[in-house]
């Protein structure tokens, strides 16, 4: 149950965050890539879409999130 509860709250603290358009975010994945989130981002169920500059659409599953950088623009 605890590791349960430990997803909820990460989840709900990372779509705080995502709404907050001030903030630059980086995402660390669990393969060891990094993905640098850019400004039109949202949180759909389990998974972060970006859209690109190419208007290409990005899913980024929460599972596969290891670590989050966050920074004041």
């Amino acid at each position: 149950m605890k590791k349960k509860a430990k997803k909820n709250d990460f989840k709900d603290l990372l779509e705080k965050y995502i709404d907050i358009k001030g903030l630059d975010i980086i995402v660390y994945l669990s393969n060891g890539n990094q993905i640098e989130l850019n400004k039109s981002r949202k949180l759909v169920k389990n998974s972060i879409i970006v859209i690109d500059g190419n208007n290409k659409e990005i899913k980024i599953p929460l599972s596969t999130i290891r670590s989050v950088d966050l920074y004041a623009a």
